[in-house]
């Protein structure tokens, strides 16, 4: 396995004058290499696409549509009792606004959990709803082969370009190229290395 360094860059150029500055550092270009990260769940790692068999935001949206669909019908109905009292005296009014109230009260209910906002909290964009930790954001990546010695240089010499989250893997390097790249894992921030 080969040490590797990377970080993420917004703009094309940007990732360019990053490899510049790479190069006036002493690395060669078969020890540099750019590519751009799709956004997360665009990696189609199975057949009918996506990055995951479901959707982890998604995991307590039928909670959240049951609850509003009582929570809907039950103010539906008691707007409907008012209404029946002052205007209509109809059955089927009740019936009608039960109804129509537990669709919305089953589409807010299923949208507020999806969210996040069922839990009081707003959601953390380190990590998935379901605990664990998000992989890396999209945008030009470019990546270093290193070794052990080279490896802080590297990384502050990307730091300096304007680079984000700057990362340090274990991975294969092949012919000028991170054969191995897998944009689902966790990054393993550099602030972590040995100095």
């Amino acid at each position: 396995m080969s040490l590797i360094v990377a970080s993420r860059f917004t703009t094309f150029n940007d990732a360019e004058a990053a490899i510049g500055r790479l190069h006036n550092s002493g690395f060669v270009d078969d020890d540099v290499s750019l590519f751009y990260v799709n956004p997360g769940g665009e990696h189609a790692r199975f057949p009918v696409g996506g990055d995951r068999f479901g959707d982890p935001q998604s995991r307590w949206a039928s909670l959240g549509a049951g609850a509003g669909a009582g929570v809907g019908a039950l103010a539906g109905v008691v707007i409907a009792i008012v209404l029946s009292l002052l205007f209509l005296r109809s059955l089927l009014v009740l019936a009608v606004a039960a109804g129509v109230g537990a669709y919305v009260g089953t589409l807010a209910g299923a949208l507020l959990e999806t969210r996040g906002g069922g839990r009081g909290k707003r959601p953390d964009i380190s990590h998935d709803p379901d605990g664990t930790p998000r992989g890396r954001e999209s945008g030009v990546l470019v990546a270093v082969h290193v070794s052990a010695e080279t490896q802080r240089e590297a990384a502050d010499v990307l730091d300096a370009a304007g680079g984000v989250e700057v990362e340090r893997a274990h991975g294969r390097w092949q012919q000028g190229k991170w054969a191995d790249f897998d944009p689902t894992r966790t990054v393993e921030p550099m602030h972590s290395a040995p100095r």
